[in-house]
């Protein structure tokens, strides 16, 4: 296949791979709903993530709009944890687009774990998986879809009070660990159903064990096991994404083994490409509020461009803020697929 016909699927997933292709790719392992997609649709922000029809307009928009190479959902971070009992707050009857959130902390002991009998037809899993298949139908194998499952130390985070839980790493981290053993294997079961229904890659989202919040050592100990049994069991190709400054711990992100590895717009990805070496996959995200949504438009071009550094591609450091201007989109995909700065 000449490179100069390459799709935007087969750019990413071969890009995923290691192999050849004629630019590197113009997409993201996060969230890409964004309001003027919404708005030209008619969408309710609140609704789309309950809904298989709206939320692959909605993911699918990006794509048909404004080029940006790939389909990304969930658009919230609650998806599996509902799916093991924990109340989401959507919204409805809140003016403007806040995403889900879950309304209260559901875990204390590994007890109050509640893994289903069948996580296939668990909470939203069902809607995520009817997604994939609505936005095949829209894209066909132009774009690639992309699904997003957090980090078992972050999902706990997300079920479990943050104090208590970072309190238990230190003073009784046997017992994290044992809750981050039976939340794994739930991420595990729900990528591979994810995969089953057609996603094309799948990103693991560890983002609450970023240097800011754990020590190197801590992560090391407790969190970066867990994230290699995950990534070895579970479909390819994969990425690892955790915010923050990574710098500290880039080389045991790469150690855990996805064939690429994500880090935010407050990583130094010249630093880390030194860590690493030159023969992994190292994605550099820009600051997705900063260049996109409160960036004015002669701001987003070298907003995006500066972040090549010591990486293979450029991508938005987390979640599309959905307010942000079709102008600043356009002009956010234009840069990328011109390429490096140097040409290269």
């Amino acid at each position: 296949m000449s490179t100069e016909t390459m799709t935007a699927k087969d750019r990413v997933i071969k890009f995923l791979q290691g192999e050849e292709i004629d630019r590197p790719p113009v997409f993201s392992g996060m969230g890409n709903v964004i309001k003027p997609v919404l708005d030209k649709n008619g969408l309710n922000f609140a609704r789309v993530h309950r809904n298989p029809d709206q939320m692959a307009t909605a993911a699918s928009g990006s794509f048909l709009d404004y080029g940006f190479e790939c389909a990304v959902i969930p658009f919230d971070l609650a998806v599996e944890a509902e799916a093991m009992g924990a109340v989401v707050n959507y919204y409805d009857d809140v003016d403007g687009m806040l995403y889900p959130t879950i309304k209260g902390k559901c875990v204390k002991t590994i007890d109050d774990i509640k893994v289903p009998d069948d996580l296939s037809k668990a909470g939203r899993i069902p809607i995520i998986v009817e997604t994939i298949g609505k936005i095949k139908e829209k894209l066909g194998d132009d774009c690639a879809v992309g699904v997003h499952i957090l980090g078992p130390f972050t999902m706990l985070g997300q079920m479990k009070e943050l104090d208590d839980l970072l309190e238990e790493c230190f003073i009784e981290p046997e017992k994290t660990n044992a809750m981050m053993e039976r939340v794994s294997s739930v991420i595990v079961d729900v990528f591979k159903i994810y995969k089953e229904a057609g996603a094309d890659y799948l990103i693991l989202r560890e983002m609450g064990a970023t240097s800011d919040v754990l020590s190197p050592n801590s992560f090391k100990n407790l969190v970066k096991p867990h994230l290699i049994r995950i990534i070895k069991e579970m479909p390819q190709p994969n990425i690892l994404h955790i915010c923050g400054n990574t710098n500290f711990i880039v080389k045991d992100m790469v150690e855990c083994g996805a064939d690429a590895i994500s880090v935010d717009q407050k990583n130094n990805t010249a630093e880390s490409r030194e860590k690493i070496g030159d023969n992994v996959i190292m994605c550099s995200g820009f600051d997705p509020i900063a260049v996109l949504h409160n960036g004015k438009l002669e701001d987003v071009k070298p907003g995006v461009l500066e972040k090549w550094d010591g990486a293979n591609a450029v991508m938005p450091g987390c979640d599309l803020w959905p307010d942000v201007t079709s102008e600043n989109m356009q002009a956010m995909v234009s840069a990328l697929k011109a390429g490096r700065p140097d040409g290269s």
